[in-house]
C-alpha cells in the first residue's frame, strides 16, 4: 500500500489539472498561434507560467486505484500489475486467465 499522504497529493493534482485545463488549454492556444503579434503571445506564455504548477497535467501521476502504487501500472484497467495478477487469479476479472505451462 502506497503512501497516503502521496496518493492524496495526487488527488489534489487531478483536480488542479481539471479546474484550470480551460484556461491553460486557451492560453495554450495563443501562444502556439503564429498568426498573432509575437508580443500577445509572449504574454500568454507569461500568463501561463504564473498558473500553478500542478495544474499541468504532466504532473499526474498514474497510480493504481486499488493500492496506490505508482510503478508497473496498465492504463487500460487503472491497476498496478500485482493488483491486476491478484485479481486475474481469483477469477474477479472477466476473460483474463493466469497463464500456465
Amino acid at each position: 500500500m502506497a503512501k497516503k499522504s502521496a496518493v492524496e497529493k495526487n488527488k489534489r493534482r487531478q483536480a488542479k489539472v481539471v479546474r484550470y485545463a480551460a484556461k491553460r488549454e486557451r492560453l495554450r492556444a495563443i501562444a502556439n498561434d503564429m498568426a498573432l503579434p509575437p508580443e500577445e503571445r509572449f504574454a500568454a506564455r507569461l500568463k501561463m507560467s504564473e498558473m500553478p504548477r500542478d495544474a499541468s497535467p504532466i504532473r499526474v501521476r498514474n497510480r493504481c486505484l486499488i493500492s496506490g502504487r505508482p510503478r508497473g501500472v496498465y492504463r487500460k484497467f487503472k491497476m498496478s500489475r500485482i493488483a491486476l495478477r491478484d485479481l486475474a487469479s481469483t477469477g474477479m476479472i472477466p476473460g483474463m486467465v493466469k497463464s500456465s505451462w
